[in-house]
């Protein structure tokens, strides 16, 4: 009997050549990226929507996972699409953004496109305590969500997510991002950033500091208005899919 959550499960629709690689963010499941995925293999593109370890089942799972964990989800996405594609094009929602420009380094991805994607740990205090927040989570597990990301308020019944921030697995996310903020400067691939202005959860600061340190010259930053931050299933979701498309298809006609 399968423990993943509805929403929880990862998703392949063939298509052509070009594979995309959708990544999901933290505490979230591959359900914030399947309509995404789902226009894209309407525009004949390969999807490949995974889970990332920890996530789709139990807080308690994600507990137990590492930043090591993560990014053998993404290469094991990866070697998946490389298997089937001449390209691949990795596209990540707020942790999975980190994932992505993590990606944009290390694997031999085409371009990258990273969504709501934090240059640091929202809470400024997390990168203080990171060396005693193992500890720290034994008396206080977990952070509770104080808002969900969301404008549009039908995608905030149909989000699967958890519903709270585990400081361990929070300690995690710290250190995946300061691998990413590392990887910044060595990024010489296409990158597409798309973030909301009215983000509550990670400040448009972040996107700018992101643009500023990629070492890319083909780098872009798409804002958006009224989306919070999961952009891939919020008001202006559109607009987020068609500069997807338009992005995938420019770099890989260009290679």
């Amino acid at each position: 009997m399968t423990r993943t959550v509805q929403g929880g499960e990862p998703f392949f629709m063939q298509g052509n050549a070009t594979g995309c690689l959708l990544i999901h963010g933290f505490t979230g499941a591959p359900n914030e990226m399947r309509l995404l995925g789902e226009h894209l293999a309407a525009c004949g593109f390969s999807v490949l929507g995974i889970r990332l370890a920890g996530h789709g089942t139990s807080m308690e799972d994600l507990i137990r996972t590492r930043e090591q964990d993560w990014i053998a989800s993404v290469e094991d996405g990866f070697q998946l699409l490389q298997a089937c594609c001449d390209h691949v094009i990795a596209l990540g929602l707020s942790m999975g953004g980190v994932l992505t420009l993590h990606a944009a380094a290390n694997l031999p991805v085409t371009g990258a496109i990273a969504m709501s994607a934090p240059y640091l740990v929202p809470h400024p205090f997390i990168a203080t305590l990171r060396p005693i927040l193992p500890l720290v989570s034994r008396l206080w597990p977990y952070h509770t969500k104080r808002h969900p990301g969301l404008e549009k308020v039908e995608s905030q019944h149909e989000h699967v997510e958890y519903e709270a921030y585990p400081y361990r697995a929070v300690a995690e996310l710290e250190d995946l991002i300061r691998l990413m903020k590392a990887d910044l400067s060595a990024i010489r691939i296409p990158v597409l950033l798309m973030h909301s202005r009215a983000d509550e959860t990670v400040p448009e600061a972040h996107a700018e500091r992101l643009l500023a340190s990629l070492g890319t010259e083909d780098k872009h930053l798409l804002w958006l208005e009224e989306s919070g931050h999961v952009i891939t299933h919020d008001v202006e979701q559109d607009i987020v899919f068609d500069a997807a498309v338009k992005f995938i298809r420019r770099v890989t006609e260009e290679n």
